[in-house]
């Protein structure tokens, strides 16, 4: 038994926040019933590159029931009534303003149903100058200073994964958990917002407080640590490069002695601190890079792991997807979908003897006529109702 069976979510969601939230709702055993558009949820149409079907949607909702609804029409409002009295959990991130104009809001969800959790993902909360304000990824990105320190010193770069929303969607995902477990201590549901400015806010605070308190913010600094070094890639003698990370002295002293052969690096004037150490990373770069020219990547990495110095390689995602680590701790499923069967990854939290439901990607409306059987039936008793 997964822990989450038996809740109900009824998620008029869209994009990537909030059904990244109910996807990890629907791993753990939930349902979620998924309110789509006629034409579904527009993130269907991102692009179409997995047999098809969007690489966004086939990521964020697998193991969703799709129903198609025009929540403006009376009786489609009326099945969303029925589908939410009988419901755990409310999420939703629609426009600003529309829940309350749908009579969704907290209060009047409150009121009618005080076991309900609610949750409500915006772009910048609910109060203040920016309530209003349309708000995607990237530009809450620009918006929480994210692209001032991502880049390089030439030009600033966004995230390459949706940063802001991932972020308010983990929020959201952590919040439900708080108001289920809260709800079995005190009987009632509670209501809760998130804001991707939050959420995402959070996550860059430390470039903010090293720009409040140091008095510049941390140097775009492309591949590179902009405050550690050496932390960043450096290329072998086969061309390829291997990223190094060195976090303390003991290891940069290792790492002079063991891999540079140079022992007395370690207390070299520019080199002898982690600040003097970025402060001439130029120099320390041309080190390292003169003292592997002789090496593969392979070997770099392998006498780096015996001296014990982080290291990585810069894979490219096919190669992530043959990654010997994942493949030795079998992290890969098949998910069926419309498009036919989709490769995904296992959820990260791993409990023994339990795995996640991963169960199918939904095609547009395809429960709509189970929903509409099992929540309302149409006023002549004949049958469901037809769906807009």
């Amino acid at each position: 038994m997964l822990p989450l069976e038996g809740i109900t979510v009824v998620a008029l969601e869209q994009a990537v926040a909030a059904p990244f939230a109910t996807r990890q709702l629907a791993d753990l055993g939930a349902r979620v019933i998924k309110v789509e558009r006629a034409a579904g949820d527009f993130a269907r149409g991102y692009d179409e590159t997995v047999n098809g079907m969007s690489s966004y949607f086939a990521w964020l909702n697998r193991g969703k029931e799709s129903i198609t609804l025009d929540v403006k029409d009376p009786a489609d409002r009326d099945l969303l009534a029925a589908m939410l009295a009988r419901a755990d959990v409310f999420v939703q991130n629609l426009a600003p303003g529309a829940a309350d104009r749908l009579g969704l809001d907290e209060r009047s969800l409150r009121d009618r149903h005080p076991r309900l959790i609610g949750c409500s993902i915006s772009g910048y909360g609910d109060e203040g100058p920016y309530r209003t304000k349309k708000a995607y990824d990237l530009l809450v990105q620009c918006e929480t200073g994210l692209l001032s320190v991502t880049g390089t010193p030439e030009a600033p770069a966004k995230a390459g994964i949706s940063v802001a929303d991932i972020a308010a969607g983990m929020y959201a995902y952590t919040g439900v958990l708080t108001a289920l477990y809260e709800r079995e201590r005190t009987g009632q549901g509670t209501s809760f917002s998130v804001a991707m400015l939050d959420a995402l806010g959070e996550w860059a605070s430390q470039p903010y407080l090293f720009a409040r308190y140091g008095g510049a913010p941390p140097p775009r600094s492309g591949a590179e640590h902009a405050s550690i070094a050496p932390y960043g890639p450096h290329r072998a003698g086969d061309g390829a490069q291997v990223f190094i990370g060195v976090q303390n002295e003991r290891e940069w002293a290792a790492l002079c002695e063991q891999v540079l052969g140079r022992p007395e690096l370690a207390g070299d004037p520019r080199f002898c601190t982690n600040p003097r150490r970025v402060e001439h990373r130029a120099e320390l770069t041309t080190l390292l890079e003169a003292a592997l020219a002789h090496l593969t990547a392979a070997e770099v990495t392998d006498l780096l792991d015996q001296v014990g110095i982080a290291n990585a390689r810069m894979r490219t995602m096919a190669e992530f997807g043959e990654h010997p680590q994942l493949a030795a701790r079998d992290r890969w499923r098949e998910v069926d979908s419309p498009a036919g069967p989709v490769r995904s990854m296992l959820p990260p939290v791993t409990v023994t003897g339990r795995e996640a439901a991963m169960r199918p990607i939904p095609a547009v409306g395809e429960h709509s006529e189970a929903l509409w059987a099992e929540f309302a039936t149409r006023p002549d008793g004949d049958g469901p109702e037809a769906t807009s």
